[in-house]
């Protein structure tokens, strides 16, 4: 299983956990994988096609997968994923 660290705005769909253990071959299975877990949280994540927002990066093993194969990066057991949203603001 891949360790998935929860961001704190999504946190209330984790039972407050920061990090979470789930499983898939693929991003996209693992963000399946996710929702089954944790009702809810691939709305946040994901447009009504499947496809990651742009303002959602997800990053595999400190590599972000929109460099890689964005929903098909393959996940191997013991990998870190990282949900970061977009931080916006400023001058």
């Amino acid at each position: 299983m891949a360790t998935v660290r929860i961001p704190s705005p999504l946190r209330r769909y984790t039972n407050s956990q920061s990090k979470v253990e789930s499983n898939g071959g693929s991003i996209g299975e693992l963000l399946e994988n996710l929702e089954a877990q944790y009702p809810g949280i691939k709305s946040k994540l994901c447009d009504d096609s499947g496809n990651i927002k742009r303002y959602v990066n997800i990053f595999i093993n400190d590599e972000e997968i929109r460099t890689l194969q964005g929903n098909d990066t393959p996940v191997a057991d013991r990998d870190e994923v990282s949900i970061i949203p977009a931080m916006a603001g400023g001058r």
